[in-house]
């Protein structure tokens, strides 16, 4: 007679384990450009929920949100909304924002913006083209147009944002700043100025004009673009 043993359960390794490595060696001996972005959102999802295949999770919130940008800029509450997300995931992807946000931010603060113009407006684009409500800021540049501060000046709604120009002097002023960038974002992605904008810059201008403070652009934020109030002769 021949014994037969019996395997139990507990020795059965769930599929996603072997997944998981196979992932993992992949991504470490492989170029990372090549691979879908639902793979590479797995490998995020593998730090966040232990002992469970994600992949079903990484494409449904890729189909939810339609891209990576678009996760990552996502609310927490709508990636909760998301069957099987937690706040390990909001975490991470909290902490992946926030080390894109310094690395740009890094190669333009402290630096000439004239020379790092491309640079700025890749960091302003991360920023704010994603934002659901309008938001002003203003970069104050020293007598050498290098950025020493980068203040969000108000948050208004989906169409409109407070501005008070005297608030903007007052900030230039306290940073001792020779000259200022005027920044906001329009949710609907397109950046073309409305006359409410044109009158705001003129307004301010004026203002900086009386304590010799320049006003060197205002950006306007959009979807996939961006307007500068400098090169359409509008300053």
């Amino acid at each position: 007679m021949q014994s037969h043993e019996i395997q139990s359960n507990d020795d059965v390794k769930p599929h996603y384990i072997g997944h998981r490595k196979r992932l993992k060696d992949k991504f470490l001996q492989s170029d990372p450009s090549n691979f879908p972005d639902y793979e590479l959102l797995e490998l995020l999802l593998f730090q966040a929920i232990p002992r469970k295949d994600v992949k079903p999770l990484a494409k449904d919130l890729i189909k939810r949100f339609g891209n990576l940008e678009q996760i990552l800029h996502s609310s927490p509450d709508k990636i909760l909304e998301i069957q099987g997300t937690n706040n390990n995931i909001i975490c991470n992807i909290k902490i992946i924002r926030e080390l894109m946000n310094r690395i740009l931010k890094e190669s333009v603060v402290k630096q000439e913006v004239i020379n790092s113009w491309e640079k700025l407006i890749g960091y302003l684009k991360f920023n704010m083209s994603n934002l659901k409500l309008e938001q002003f800021r203003i970069l104050f540049l020293n007598k050498k147009n290098i950025l020493i501060a980068d203040e969000i000046m108000a948050t208004g709604t989906i169409d409109q944002t407070p501005v008070y120009v005297r608030e903007i002097v007052k900030r230039s002023l306290f940073h001792e700043a020779g000259a200022i960038i005027l920044v906001h974002n329009h949710p609907s992605g397109n950046s073309k100025p409305s006359k409410a904008d044109i009158n705001l810059t003129t307004d301010i201008r004026k203002a900086c004009d009386m304590v010799n403070i320049t006003i060197h652009d205002h950006v306007i934020i959009g979807k996939n673009e961006f307007y500068s109030f400098r090169t359409n002769m509008l300053l």
